[in-house]
């Protein structure tokens, strides 16, 4: 059966797109597949049918999205290794190793995360059990994690489980805890950056902190220093949004950027191979899409995590 989304407009999120927006909150779709099912007329809008992909929403629109069944896979199962934190019928939570990318993309057309959920979702028959709301590319997919993050992350394992899981991440009642080793000594133990993110003016690969005004999405995260080692520290993060690449591009914006990003940061040496950024999701947060239960996934730190934190405790 195709698969019914309803969202509701905020204030923070008045006058953007309607293309726009729903390709924000609903991150499993790209903004293409989003303008295609307004061609299609599986958007309504306070009740009526709406072919304007630039129609801007305002605050409590209503808006209701109809997400035709999946069409059939073509991509290849592939027998990768998986982490597995939490398993059932309707939900699985992995923690994703390095180097890993989530869904196929330009460049990127095996190896994935994606297919190696194909590969252990698979039925006797063949076919895949994920849910297919987030098109060929990225069954299953609720939210992201960089190629170079490790972590937990949540897949829908069902379409009413995606659903659900979709509306825990835009209402903000799924929780992402990150742990972090930047470079430097923040003043605090602890604070809030609230700056908006947007793709970066001259680099399309990269975010940066952009006016809302000029196309910025507000971006909220939350920092608790855990540990000072000497001119590091490692830091817990709570995001209070999910936008592309937000925690790298806030902790740069602090003036204390992740340690091995090679995007956002100095490059520094540390003198410990890194895989990437020293950034990991160890803590998930979500409720059951069907019993309704809270769940909460622990994902260890990758070897490279730990490693690096205790040449630095030796250093220190």
């Amino acid at each position: 059966m195709p698969a019914q989304i309803e969202l509701q407009v905020e204030e923070e999120e008045a006058g953007e797109r309607l293309d726009a927006f729903l390709a924000e909150q609903l991150v499993d779709l790209s903004r293409s597949r989003v303008q295609k099912l307004i061609v299609q007329q599986q958007v309504m809008l306070n009740g009526e049918v709406c072919l304007s992909k630039k129609e801007l929403v305002q605050v409590g629109d209503l808006i209701h999205l109809t997400i035709p069944d999946a069409e059939p896979l073509n991509l290849q199962p592939e027998e990768i290794p998986l982490d597995i934190l939490y398993e059932d019928a309707e939900l699985l939570i992995v923690n994703k190793s390095a180097g890993l990318v989530v869904h196929p993309a330009p460049g990127h057309s095996s190896g994935t995360l994606v297919n190696a959920l194909l590969w252990h979702c698979r039925t006797e028959s063949g076919t895949s059990t994920l849910s297919g709301i987030g098109g060929i590319q990225r069954p299953g997919i609720v939210h992201r994690l960089d190629k170079d993050t490790t972590g937990a992350i949540a897949i829908a394992k069902s379409d009413r489980a995606h659903v659900h899981l979709q509306q825990q991440f835009q209402h903000k009642t799924a929780r992402r805890d990150y742990l972090g080793i930047v470079y430097g000594a923040p003043k605090t133990e602890s604070g809030t950056v609230n700056a908006p993110i947007g793709r970066h003016s001259g680099d399309r690969q990269k975010m940066a902190i952009v006016a809302e005004a000029e196309g910025g999405r507000a971006a909220v995260t939350h920092w608790q220093v855990k540990e000072r080692i000497g001119n590091y520290t490692l830091i817990n993060f709570e995001l209070e949004t999910g936008r592309t690449h937000q925690i790298r591009v806030h902790t740069a914006h602090m003036g204390h950027a992740i340690v091995g990003d090679s995007a956002y940061g100095s490059g520094r040496s540390v003198g410990v191979n890194l895989p990437g950024q020293a950034l990991h999701a160890w803590r998930l947060r979500l409720k059951h899409p069907v019993s309704e239960e809270w769940i909460e996934a622990i994902a260890p730190p990758p070897t490279s995590f730990t490693t690096l934190l205790d040449v630095l405790r030796k250093r220190k």
